[in-house]
């Protein structure tokens, strides 16, 4: 009887071992400043995270959109990653977990409110509430709103316009490089680093509270 299958999957052990190794030195690196380290973690990663998301969105830009957000949770998040595991597990739950609460936010957009919803015990309308009547969630989703306008607002030009533009003016990627005469890496590379710059001003103010 062969024992190729045998050797097959102890190669197979053995290259896992060696990336999850070359991961853990790439994390190390990355908590000590190093942005070279959070790049190569950034190429290793980018493609099979998107190959992943597309399974769960259709919409091409919004998995683009999807995995680079993904990313800048986990490296504000790097210090908490814990070496007992994979990073590579670590990180595609929290691209997981992102892309869930995307899909979650995206149904409730597009729920109706005057179509009843069929359930196992029948149908279930909504009930509006006073359109006068201020629920505190609705307060809060107001301040939410203008704590992330200002944090716009404070970002460099550079970062902000292309941040407007993206998900304000809702263009594509082509279509702000085209408006802006910019190569479409350049976009990406800036509307990546402005959402970096986002979460890490939300969270702190967040911090303060």
């Amino acid at each position: 009887m062969s024992s190729k299958p045998d050797s097959e999957k102890e190669s197979r052990r053995e290259d896992a071992s060696q990336s999850s190794l070359q991961d853990e030195e790439y994390v190390k690196q990355a908590l000590k400043g190093d942005q070279r380290a959070y790049q190569k973690l950034t190429e290793k990663y980018r493609r099979p995270l998107q190959y992943h998301v597309n399974k769960m969105v259709k919409e091409s830009e919004q998995v683009e959109d999807l995995v680079q957000e993904a990313f800048i949770k986990a490296f504000n998040n790097l210090n908490s990653y814990n070496s007992s595991y994979a990073f590579s597990t670590w990180l595609y739950r929290i691209t997981t977990n992102h892309t869930i609460d995307y899909l979650r936010k995206k149904k409730l957009k597009t729920t109706s409110i005057d179509k009843p919803i069929k359930t196992r015990e029948g149908e279930m309308s909504f009930e509006l509430p006073d359109d006068y009547a201020e629920t505190d969630r609705q307060i809060i989703r107001k301040q939410r709103k203008k704590i992330i306008t200002h944090a716009i607002e404070n970002l460099p030009d550079k970062y902000r316009q292309v941040i407007e533009m993206r998900h304000i003016e809702e263009l594509s990627y082509q279509e702000i490089a085209d408006e802006l005469d910019l190569p479409l890496g350049t976009v990406k590379a800036h509307i990546f680093r402005a959402r970096e710059m986002l979460y890490k001003s939300l969270k702190d103010k967040k911090e303060k509270f």
